[in-house]
C-alpha cells in the first residue's frame, strides 16, 4: 500500500467538492458536481460553511484519529487536484477551475515577464526572498488573475454574503474577509457569523495541521493533538449551530514523510542539460532542457532519480490531465518547461542555484502522486448529524 501512485480524478476531487456549493448558488460552472455532497447540500440552509484544514489527507486522519467525530461524520475520500499543494489545490477552492485553466501549478514559478522565479503565495524572487514591488506588470494582477468564487455566489445569489475566515498575513479574496490565526479565532469567527440573520456562504481555512506536519512530521505527537483539538472544537461549534447551517470539512492535500533529499547542484551531468533552472517544488519539478541534449537529459535522469521520479515531457504530462481540463491557461507550457519530474516515492530535489540555497527540508511535504499526499477527506455535519 505503501507508495501507492494516485492519479488525480477531476471526476471526484476537491475540484468536485466546490463545484457543488458552486451549484448550489446556482453559479454556472462547466465542472461536475460531488454526488455525495450534492445529497447533502438537498435543503435551503441560511449557512453553508467549508472549512479547509491545510494538509489534513485521508491518511493523517486515519492514522491520528480513526474512531473519531471526523471519521464518524465523513462521507468520502476524494482527490486532490495535482500537483497535490496548496498553491495549485486552494486555489482550486478559491476559483471552482482547475489548474490547467488558472495557471497556479505549484509554489514557484518561473515568469519570463520578470525573468525570475517567482513564490505564487508570497509574491517574492523564489531564492533570494527578494520583493517584486515596483514592476511594470503585476503579473498577479494582470496574468495569474481570476473571478474568486466570493464574487461569483454573490452575483449569482443575490441575497447572500460570501465570507472568507483567513490567516492574518493571507491574501484577501473577499470584500467580506476577517482575519483568524488558529482554530480557536477560526471558530469564534464562523459562530458569531452563523447568528446573524443573512443567508451567507462562509469558506474559513487554516494553516495547519500542514505547518506543524512540515516542521514534525506526521507521526509526531503535535499533529495528533492538533487534529484531536480541531475535531473537539469543531463539534463543540457545531453542537451549538441551528438546523439552518451545514459545516462541510475537508483538506487541499494530504503528506508524505521525506525518506530522501538530493541537491540539483549535485548532479552536474544534469546541469549541463538545462537553459534555467529547475522550478516549481521539490517534489514535482518543471525543466527547461537544451534541444540538442534532450535524450541525453532524460537517461541522466532516469539514472539519477528513475526509481523515484517519474520523468516525462511536457506533452505527455499535459495529455494525461494532470493538470485538469478546461480553458488553458495561456502561461501553462512557459510555467511546466519541456520536462517535469513527479515524485512517487518519499524523495525530494531541493530547488537550488550557486546564488542561492535551496529552501530547508522538512520532515513531510506534499505535491507527490503517492496515496498519503493525493487522499482527501470529506465530512459533513448537518441538523442529523451534530452528535
Amino acid at each position: 500500500m505503501e507508495n501507492q501512485i494516485i492519479m488525480p480524478n477531476y471526476a471526484h476531487s476537491i475540484l468536485n467538492t466546490i463545484t457543488s456549493i458552486l451549484k448550489y448558488y446556482n453559479v454556472e460552472t462547466s465542472h461536475n458536481s460531488l454526488k455525495s455532497l450534492d445529497e447533502k447540500l438537498n435543503k435551503k440552509y441560511k449557512n453553508v460553511v467549508l472549512i479547509i484544514l491545510d494538509g489534513m489527507g485521508e491518511h493523517i486522519l486515519n492514522k491520528i484519529s480513526p474512531q473519531g467525530y471526523f471519521r464518524k461524520k465523513q462521507i468520502d475520500c476524494i482527490t486532490s487536484v495535482y500537483p497535490s499543494t496548496t498553491t495549485a489545490a486552494l486555489t482550486t477552492y478559491y476559483s471552482g477551475k482547475t489548474p490547467y485553466e488558472t495557471g497556479w501549478i505549484a509554489w514557484s514559478q518561473y515568469f519570463k515577464e520578470y525573468g525570475r522565479a517567482i513564490d505564487m503565495l508570497s509574491h517574492k524572487e523564489s531564492y533570494k526572498g527578494e520583493s517584486i514591488n515596483g514592476a511594470r506588470i503585476n503579473v498577479f494582477e494582470k496574468i495569474v488573475n481570476y473571478t474568486p468564487i466570493f464574487e461569483k455566489i454573490e452575483k449569482s445569489s443575490l441575497n447572500v454574503k460570501a465570507y472568507e475566515v483567513m490567516p492574518s498575513y493571507s491574501d484577501r479574496r473577499s470584500k467580506r474577509s476577517i482575519q483568524a490565526d488558529s482554530i480557536e479565532e477560526i471558530v469564534e469567527n464562523i459562530e458569531m457569523l452563523c447568528k446573524n440573520p443573512d443567508e451567507k456562504f462562509i469558506l474559513a481555512y487554516s494553516d495547519n495541521p500542514d505547518g506543524l506536519l512540515h516542521k514534525y512530521g506526521t507521526a509526531s505527537q503535535e499533529v495528533a493533538n492538533f487534529v484531536k483539538e480541531t475535531e473537539l472544537k469543531i463539534k463543540e461549534m457545531c453542537e451549538k449551530l441551528g438546523e439552518d447551517t451545514i459545516v462541510i470539512i475537508s483538506a487541499d492535500h494530504g503528506h508524505k514523510e521525506i525518506e530522501k533529499a538530493y541537491s540539483i547542484l549535485d548532479y552536474p551531468e544534469i546541469q549541463e542539460c538545462l537553459i534555467l533552472p529547475a522550478s516549481l517544488e521539490s517534489r514535482v519539478l518543471a525543466f527547461w532542457v537544451k534541444e540538442e541534449m534532450k535524450s541525453v537529459f532524460e537517461e541522466r535522469f532516469r539514472n539519477a532519480f528513475g526509481d523515484e521520479f517519474l520523468l516525462m515531457t511536457k506533452d505527455e504530462f499535459l495529455n494525461k490531465d494532470f493538470l485538469g481540463y478546461g480553458k488553458k491557461h495561456p502561461k501553462i507550457d512557459d510555467f511546466i518547461g519541456n520536462y517535469i519530474a513527479l515524485s512517487t516515492k518519499g524523495s525530494i530535489i531541493r530547488l537550488e542555484t550557486y546564488l542561492a540555497e535551496g529552501k530547508n527540508v522538512k520532515k513531510s511535504t506534499h505535491c507527490g502522486l503517492t496515496k498519503e499526499e493525493m487522499e482527501v477527506p470529506v465530512i459533513v455535519i448537518n441538523e442529523n448529524e451534530r452528535n
